[in-house]
């Protein structure tokens, strides 16, 4: 059955009755009896009443109960039906805005830590889990360097053409000398020089191997220490913040293994354009609910999400927030939104 159709078998009363359990349920995360219902309705109705219309919302697989004797919880497919045809999304409270906006306030640290910010900040003002999928680099590249900090630690120093310098540690080759630091920076100048952080590792091995002979040992493993340790760390491009605050909301056992699945998932995500392909209906914030989400192995949480853009329109990154099915999606909508278009503004180097 369509959410049309579904929607056209309701009556005022059965609406009613649906629109209050799915409130209270987002509000408590608790069954509703017939009782309680009884007390907020508007019409004057009994509990016996409310419990038959409760049975027939039940039957159209809006509602369920966990056990027999308790009270109601919307269905996965209620909770899309109420989000999708009944949630009166609110506004961005101006207290809300200004803690966004200077979460963001973050130039001299640069973009990376303004986006970290961000998403502090984000699951602050949610009390869920943000996530935050960071553009990539794609300025080239203007120079490498190796700094040796001690025997078993270096840093590899990479500065972009747009003035960005970031640096990665690493653990260099035993025997490392100053000759061998200064070679390896030599090479990747020579050969990375125009190319963006994205193509190091194809670049690198290709040219290693054309110059295998050329290079000393030390060099080269030099070379493939570092490139790697760079190369990896730009893979990993979602920021997650906000962790406890799903540990908090676990009362049982299952909510534990539910969220220990889902920090799993996170630790080992690597296919992060997934994030970004669950964005590609449209502009604008998207709501998956349970098994909705195929982000992620887990059918017990519900992700607010919404892409951001650069100044050419394209979609670059993605923000959000995870949590139980039970969200404050009114007001983590808004707020999601509001954070995406800052965020856009920030990568295109627009004014806030």
């Amino acid at each position: 059955m369509t959410q049309n159709s579904l929607m056209s078998n309701l009556n005022d009363r059965s609406r009613e009755v649906f629109r209050l359990v799915v409130e209270s349920y987002l509000e408590t995360g608790e069954p509703v009896g017939s009782r309680t219902l009884s007390r907020q309705l508007a019409e004057q109705v009994s509990a016996a009443t409310i419990r038959n219309t409760m049975q027939d919302l039940e039957h159209l697989g809006l509602l369920g109960s966990p056990h027999t004797s308790a009270g109601r919880l919307p269905t996965h497919q209620g909770l899309r039906l109420f989000v999708d045809g009944l949630l009166e999304i609110g506004d961005v409270s101006g207290d809300e805005r200004d803690q966004i906006e200077k979460s963001m306030d973050s130039d001299e640290n640069g973009l990376q830590a303004a986006l970290d910010s961000a998403g502090s900040m984000l699951s602050v003002l949610t009390q869920g889990a943000s996530l935050v999928l960071a553009p990539k680099s794609e300025a080239p590249i203007k120079h490498i360097e190796f700094v040796s900090l001690a025997q078993d630690r270096a840093l590899v120093v990479l500065v972009t053409a747009d003035g960005n310098v970031e640096n990665r540690l690493f653990t260099p080759p035993a025997g490392l000398t100053p000759s061998a630091m200064r070679e390896a920076a030599n090479f990747l100048n020579a050969i990375l020089s125009g190319h963006t952080v994205s193509e190091i590792r194809t670049i690198v091995s290709r040219e290693i191997k054309r110059h295998r002979s050329e290079l000393d040992i030390l060099s080269q493993g030099l070379i493939e220490s570092g490139v790697a340790i760079w190369a990896d760390s730009h893979q990993d491009r979602l920021i997650v913040r906000g962790r406890a605050n799903l540990l908090e909301e676990s009362t049982n056992q299952a909510d534990l293994e539910r969220i220990r699945l889902l920090f799993d998932d996170l630790e080992r995500k690597h296919d992060l354009e997934q994030l970004l392909n669950l964005t590609e209906a449209g502009e604008g914030v998207r709501i998956f609910i349970g098994s909705e989400n195929k982000l992620f192995s887990l059918s017990g949480s519900s992700l607010v999400v919404s892409p951001y853009m650069n100044a050419e329109r394209k979609i670059v990154g993605a923000v959000g927030v995870i949590g139980p099915t039970h969200l404050n999606y009114a007001r983590i909508v808004p707020i999601v939104d509001y954070t995406a278009q800052l965020m856009g503004r920030l990568v295109s180097g627009q004014p806030r």
